[in-house]
Order: structure tokens, then sequence, then C-alpha cells
């Protein structure tokens, strides 16, 4: 029962990020099952009302998807927290901000809000994913996983872009750099011309929780606004950081050094490697 109910979430999530029908042959296809079991799950899924046939035989999910995920939205206390912050910082500095949580080694967007004037229509959307690596956003949290974790992640960096850091000493010279500075940078790693600032959001026990970030054009985001845009950033990461508790700023930041350090000892060896490019970076 257990694994007929894994394959039949499987088929769901496929249709559902496909966004178009599909045939039960490309169905199978895609997630390896005999033609025969995907078209017993298919039927179930539509009696249930989560999938709809059409005419032509093909299937899509139907809007009472939609509805079970709307409806466990409001539940979220990160999104939730993190409307007014983030309609500040669109208003602030007139760039869509994103707000995401990472999933192993991909950024999810839990929430997105264009601005006003030239949003960045197609670089994200709610319930997307992309490597985390690749975006700044996915690195502010990625910069403090354990290290050991990070040592093993630095192996198998894809590149999406010629910008995209996929070097591992130069990345983990990067997660170190975002530690100190408290904030991550894109470059026109995930798409070309398009920059982002993201900072990391923290749990009252200096864990990440998520991360906070807007993106734009690269000539919005460089120049003599490069600072400020930082800035504004950290402001928003630090007070989603607070809101759900009394957790002073230099509380916050001590807490953080003491839980990164505690799995630092934890792995001597990749210390070894890691701090000194970190005294560096703080330097």
């Amino acid at each position: 029962m257990n694994n007929t109910l894994v394959k039949g979430l499987c088929l769901l999530e496929v249709l559902a990020r496909r966004g178009s029908p599909m045939g039960v042959s490309e169905l199978a296809g895609a997630v390896g099952m005999p033609k025969s079991g995907v078209h017993r799950l298919l039927q179930a899924l539509v009696d249930e009302r989560y999938v709809e046939q059409s005419s032509s035989g093909r299937y899509r999910v139907s809007i009472k998807l939609w509805e079970v995920a709307s409806a466990a939205l409001p539940g979220f206390d990160l999104r939730r927290h993190a409307e007014g912050v983030m309609h500040a910082l669109v208003e602030d500095t007139g760039e869509s901000a994103h707000l995401s949580v990472l999933d192993q080694r991909d950024v999810v967007y839990v929430h997105k809000l264009e601005a006003a004037t030239n949003p960045v229509r197609a670089y994200s959307q709610i319930g997307g994913r992309v490597p985390a690596h690749c975006v700044a956003t996915g690195k502010a949290m990625l910069a403090f996983r354990s290290p050991r974790w990070l040592a093993v992640a630095a192996e198998h960096l894809p590149g999406a872009t010629a910008n995209t850091i996929t070097e591992p000493r130069a990345f983990l010279a990067e997660m170190a750099c975002i530690r100190a500075q408290g904030y991550a940078s894109n470059s026109g790693e995930w798409r070309l011309g398009i920059n982002g600032l993201a900072a990391p959001i923290f749990d009252h026990a200096g864990a990440v929780i998520g991360a906070i970030g807007i993106s734009g054009p690269a000539a919005r985001l460089e120049g003599a606004r490069h600072e400020a845009l930082i800035d504004q950033v950290r402001e928003a990461g630090q007070t989603l950081s607070t809101v759900s508790g009394t957790v002073p700023p230099h509380a916050l930041l001590l807490s953080v050094t003491n839980h990164w350090s505690a799995t630092a000892q934890a792995a001597p060896s990749f210390a070894a490697h890691a701090l000194p490019e970190l005294k560096h970076a703080s330097a």
C-alpha cells in the first residue's frame, strides 16, 4: 500500500510540474513504471478528482490539487510572517522579492512578489525549484549547512550558465564569504543578465529555515545602488529572523556563529580548509 501511494504521488508531481496534459505512455516513461500500473493509478486519481482525463485520453491535474495546496498555505508560518516584509522590500527596492526554503540541494520558491515595473517574470514561480548553488537565496542557505555536507556538495555542482560556480574550492570560499558578510549574491549564475541578492532567515537556535531576496536585471542591481540594496536585503532577513520571537540582532548573530562553529568542530579535516578562508573573507 505504501509503495502504491508513493507511485501515485509521483504521478501527481510529474503531471503538476509538466503543466500540460500527458498520455499514459509518456507518463510511464517519465516515472519508470509499466503502462498498466500507471493506468490503474490514474483511474484511482481520476476517481478522487485529483486528475482529469481529456476527450483525447490525456491526463492533467485538476483544480482539487490546487485547492488542497492553497488550504495548506495559511499554516505555513514563514510565508505568513514574510508577507509584509516582502511587500516592503519590493516597495523600497523596486525589484521582485523571493522567499525560499531548501530541499536537499534545491531551492523551492515558497512565495514571490513581482515588482510593479519591469518585473522578472520568467525567472521563477511559486512552487518552482532550481539548483540552490545557482541562485542567491539558495547560496544564502547552503552557506550554513554543516562543513561535511558542504564538502560533499562541492564535488557535484552542475553549471547552468558560464557564470555558475562549479569549482569546489571556489564554491567553498564563496560559502565562507557568505557566512562572514551575512548575504549572498548571484551574478547571472542561473540566467545570464539576471542578478540577485539574498539573506538567510534563522530560527531562535541559529539554524537556517529559509532565505529572502530580490532579483532583477544585472544593470539595476549593480553600480551605485548595490550597497544600499545589500543593506535592505540583510535587514529583511534580520527582521524575519526575529519576527516570531524577541531575539535581539546581536544575540541572533551569536547563536548563528555558535551553531555553525559546533558543526565545524565535528568535521576537523574540512574545517582546516574552510576556516582560513573565512578569516580572509572577513578581513
